[in-house]
């Protein structure tokens, strides 16, 4: 897989228009510029892998507006070493991010299909460290947990418990929620055994947040 001088400058350029959006955090943007994001689309539609919007992949799921990916990683603090639960793998791009800012990163996805695809992509390209997992993302990862930070790629109805309790106290959890095609960005965290704040973030668009797996007949 090539990551080309066009490709390199193709990233800064989606740097530059991610910081004029307001993403302010530098070690967020170098991870961006980093990490070849064509590598997550097929190549005959690489020329879209730097442009700022959501794009459709296997199993009707898509890959985030990259300023989508850079608004919730910010809003998570994320600190080296932080042990970070991902719900919805996707197409490992997130993942990924994750990883280039040091976090030990733990990601399930229910699409059996793009769990498989999306796993062995990781290993190709130099990210084999990130664990990934296949299940139901509303259970969490309850073999691994606690968690430092949670991190929710798809737009829930509700916000899962499995999921409040798998975080340690004082860790962060950030989840799209609402019903329909719009939801809030929430950003969670645990200040208690049973005490959280909340925070809301504005409007963003997902992909819903569905239960149990799917595995092809």
């Amino acid at each position: 897989m090539e990551d080309s001088y066009k490709h390199k400058g193709l990233r800064q350029n989606l740097v530059k228009e991610l910081k004029r959006k307001g993403i302010d955090d530098l070690n967020i943007l170098n991870a961006i510029s980093k990490v070849p994001r064509h590598f997550f689309l097929d190549k005959a539609f690489a020329e879209w892998a730097y442009k700022d919007t959501a794009f459709p992949i296997e199993a009707d799921q898509t890959i985030s507006q990259p300023y989508t990916v850079a608004f919730q990683t910010q809003l998570l603090n994320v600190e080296k070493s932080d042990k970070i639960l991902e719900i919805g793998t996707g197409s490992g791009y997130q993942a990924t991010i994750l990883a280039e800012l040091g976090a030990k990163v733990y990601s399930i996805e229910r699409q059996e299909t793009l769990f498989k695809k999306t796993n062995r992509l990781l290993e190709r390209i130099g990210y084999g460290r990130i664990r990934t997992l296949f299940g139901d993302g509303y259970k969490g990862a309850p073999r691994f947990a606690p968690f430092d930070k949670i991190l929710v790629t798809a737009g829930a109805d509700e916000i899962p418990n499995d999921l409040l309790s798998q975080l340690k106290i004082g860790g962060i959890m950030v989840i799209p929620v609402g019903s329909g095609d719009v939801q809030e960005m929430k950003r969670i965290t645990r200040t208690g055994e049973t005490k959280f704040k909340k925070e809301n973030f504005g409007k963003f668009k997902f992909v819903p947040f569905l239960k149990g797996v799917n595995k092809p007949k």
